[in-house]
């Protein structure tokens, strides 16, 4: 389970990254278009710390259990 945890954290880092280049491709042409994938950006990069410290807790609870 844990290896699914860490998969899940690399996928919002994806979507954040194509959220990035989206916002740098359309930011030129119409900058209100941009506003959703500043969002998008904004929030996996948020989900990505959130789950990687939540993904480390459970890790960390886990050894202790089994010492």
């Amino acid at each position: 389970m844990i290896k699914i945890l860490r998969y899940t954290e690399y996928l919002y880092l994806a979507v954040a990254v194509l959220s990035i280049y989206k916002i740098v491709e359309l930011w030129p042409i119409n900058p209100k278009e941009t506003y959703i994938f500043i969002f998008f950006a904004v929030v996996s990069i948020a989900m990505f710390f959130f789950r990687r410290n939540y993904r480390k807790r459970f890790e960390k609870r886990k050894r202790q259990n089994q010492d």
